[in-house]
């Protein structure tokens, strides 16, 4: 399940002709990184406060509750291929930075340039514009009005920032797969925020905030605001709640009510799926952003079906 069609048909034709669940979630992430959908997956988008794009990927075996990521991973394209090659290589769950980089290269994959002249256009004109937006907060120079470098200012009241409800800034590719036998998959693909903090890493590649697969229960994936959607473990407790009984559209409501008691103008979605096959979605609505739309690729039909949810 996910939002783009060529990447849920890569997906299903996966399963069909035999692939596993998680070949089916790699198969159709690593197309959309290599198509760079929405700007906002792959090389060539989002370029950070120094001009560089960086990729955070997961990818969670539902069926061993094996799980690999990669975060803030630079000069490979296939992050979702360097996830799964975490998972199945090492011992370990997450590889960040210019380790997973090396880490990458070692198992055969490509090192090349992310920058293309699209990214640069975009840093270009945001540092003429005195990089606005940023994420900065409580610095000197004032991060409002000013570019670095930024020292800390002490503040004697916290300021609220304006919120970046920009729903074209930061995206996801967030796919979920199911096959005959009951084996879940979940998968996530991101080049995070556009002018995001060198370093930063969203809620993509944190197993049980991205994503979240269990093959006793289901598997859910959600997009938007990553600083604020990880601190509540969406993925996972959606998957807990269809564990207990909920119906995915219920548990991926209760999931987005859970982040909207304490942040009600947040940006996101998140789609769940049960072992059944049945799926629903649900999102936040903020100025912009009244209706989400995803994928389906399922038995029932020849083709994707594009599906819409109403946010609340």
């Amino acid at each position: 399940i996910w939002r783009y069609e060529h990447f849920t048909e890569d997906a299903w034709s996966t399963l069909q002709s035999g692939g596993s669940v998680l070949d089916a979630v790699q198969m159709g992430c690593a197309r959309c990184e290599m198509e760079q959908c929405d700007g906002s997956v792959g090389y060539g988008g989002s370029p950070d406060e120094s001009g560089e794009t960086t990729l955070d990927a997961m990818i969670m075996n539902g069926d061993t509750m094996e799980a690999g990521a990669v975060a803030d991973l630079r000069r490979i394209k296939n992050a979702i291929g360097v996830a799964r090659a975490v998972m199945e290589h090492t011992d370990h769950t997450m590889l960040a930075g210019e380790s997973a980089s090396v880490f990458a290269e070692n198992m055969g994959f490509v090192a090349e340039d992310l920058t293309t002249n699209k990214s640069m256009n975009i840093f270009s004109e945001w540092l003429k514009g005195n990089c606005q937006p940023n994420y900065r907060k409580n610095v000197f120079p004032d991060p409002s009005k000013s570019c670095g470098p930024y020292k800390p200012r002490a503040a004697l009241k916290q300021h609220k920032r304006p919120q970046h409800a920009n729903t074209r800034s930061h995206d996801t590719i967030g796919m979920i797969a199911l096959d005959r036998d009951g084996h879940v998959a979940a998968g996530t693909s991101t080049n995070g925020m556009t002018h995001k903090v060198p370093g930063r890493v969203g809620d993509s590649p944190i197993i049980g905030a991205g994503a979240y697969a269990d093959s006793s229960a289901g598997g859910a994936a959600a997009t938007g605001d990553g600083d604020v959607m990880m601190r509540f473990l969406p993925s996972y407790l959606a998957v807990e709640l269809m564990r207990a009984g909920a119906d995915p559209s219920a548990a991926c409501k209760t999931a987005i009510s859970r982040i909207k008691r304490h942040y009600s103008e947040f940006f996101g979605a998140i789609i769940c799926a049960n072992t059944t096959g049945h799926y629903g979605a649900a999102c936040n609505k903020v100025a912009g952003f009244s209706q989400f739309h995803y994928m389906v690729s399922n038995s029932e039909s020849d083709t994707p079906l594009l599906k819409s949810v109403d946010c609340f």
